[in-house]
């Protein structure tokens, strides 16, 4: 089977969604395509996937219609993973395979971005984009035609981000007009949204899936049920995802599915899970099992975060259908998994809402603020896992420094300072307990 896509990122969200469903096309004869994965960062799991041929378990569980589901996909996507830190020539060599049509990606919030310090002639670049303008230059060297690119990551206009970033790149490097206007005219940013709760690697059953397995699988993989990929554009002829069954939106423009998603579930993800963790819960279902922190949830949504989008029918519908998925039985999704690189992320996710919320009544939002200053809090953990600088900063910077930092937050957050400091002062001096009483008071 030919290679045919280009996937940046091979962690467990990619693995339970795209790869998937490129197996789901593959498998009924829609498609004829494989992926290489290519590692984003100088560690990862490209080795592990090698040494498994690509070849991985996907558990897929929930509630659907009523019923349980408990599915296992023996996933055969995946051809091969690609370090470019250890072999940058088998990096930039796929770009020269004529096959190559699609490119995806999911690095976090963080990965889009433009540090301007790289060269070109860094083996590799840093940054994923800097990254993808190398690949994609080595692309229009060799004549070919460019790529339909689908970024994943939860920011919004991920793809016209991306996009501008490369556009920068080529900028920096000097890189000719002639391939200015290929990128802009050959290739295909396309703006997506994506949805499914992806839980990982199962540590807590691994032994037991083993058996069941009767093999092991060092890339085996759990997730819900529930999924949805919104997509700018109409590729479907040359990537038949719906016709596979995959729950894909094709549409011109993503924006509103985007926002009532990244606002409402990952907004509630991320306003929940760092105070959860001080509080001393793991997983996203004990959040939903304890009277406090669930307390804590339905008040972000309902009285925060659900009004400030406008309490449609669809935003309450969707706010109840995200409460349901959180509490899915097999769902063991780690707090400190969705905790990585919380900064972007509340940036990302909260903070929208936060600065609409105190646009449109003067006075702050109390279970966001709370949340920006439990984030304040956890980076003073030794939990936190972030980029280096970042995680220096925000353990030894006051909380003043921090909310004027703009390069973290898009603005000079000052105008919090007060009920900030108040609720970490709780936090750091009377305990989580007390200050969940007081926010919930």
């Amino acid at each position: 089977m030919k290679e045919t896509i280009i996937q940046f990122g091979e962690g467990g969200f990619l693995r339970s969604f795209a790869d998937v469903f490129v197996h789901k096309m593959n498998e009924q004869g829609l498609y004829d395509g494989k992926v290489v994965v290519v590692q984003p960062i100088a560690k990862g799991l490209i080795t592990v996937i090698n040494e498994q041929k690509g070849v991985y378990h996907q558990f897929l569980r929930g509630i659907e219609n009523g019923e349980v589901v408990n599915e296992c996909i023996k996933v055969t996507s995946i051809s091969r993973g690609v370090d470019p830190y250890t072999d940058f020539w088998e990096y930039l060599k796929l770009a020269h395979n004529p096959d190559m049509r699609v490119i995806i990606s999911n690095t976090t919030e963080a990965g889009i971005e433009y540090l301007g310090t790289e060269h070109f002639t860094d083996a590799p670049p840093k940054s994923f984009p800097a990254k993808l303008t190398r690949l994609l230059y080595e692309r229009f060297d060799a004549g070919l035609p460019g790529f339909i690119i689908l970024s994943c990551e939860l920011i919004d206009n991920n793809g016209k981000e991306l996009l501008d970033c490369v556009l920068k790149y080529a900028k920096l490097w000097k890189l000719p007009e002639t391939f200015v206007q290929w990128v802009q005219t050959e290739n295909h940013f396309c703006n997506t949204l994506v949805d499914r709760i992806c839980t990982g690697y199962p540590k807590d059953e691994a032994e037991e899936l083993t058996a069941f397995l009767g093999e092991e699988d060092k890339l085996m993989n759990t997730a819900e049920i529930f999924h949805l990929w919104v997509i700018e554009g109409d590729f479907e002829k040359e990537f038949p995802l719906k016709a596979a069954g995959v729950n894909v939106i094709w549409t011109p423009d993503v924006k509103p599915y985007k926002k009532r998603k990244v606002r409402i579930l990952n907004g509630a993800h991320t306003s929940m899970v760092l105070a959860a963790r001080l509080y001393g819960l793991s997983t996203v279902k004990e959040c939903l099992d304890n009277t406090t922190v669930r307390a804590f949830l339905n008040k972000t949504l309902s009285e925060e975060i659900i009004p400030t989008l406008g309490s449609t029918g669809e935003d309450i519908t969707f706010g109840k259908a995200v409460l349901d998925r959180f509490a899915n039985p097999f769902v063991k999704h780690q707090l400190l998994s969705i905790a990585l690189n919380s900064v972007s992320k509340f940036k990302a996710r909260v903070l929208p809402t936060l600065l609409e919320y105190y646009e449109e009544r003067g006075v702050l939002p109390k279970c966001m603020t709370f949340s920006l200053a439990a984030l304040i809090a956890f980076y003073r953990t030794d939990e936190a896992n972030d980029g280096e600088e970042i995680m220096e900063f925000m353990k030894m910077a006051s909380v003043a420094d921090i909310l004027k930092k703009e390069q973290y937050w898009g603005r000079d957050l000052s105008f919090m300072l007060t009920e900030v400091t108040h609720y970490y002062e709780i936090m750091t001096t009377q305990g989580m307990e007390q200050a969940y009483a007081e926010v919930l008071a």
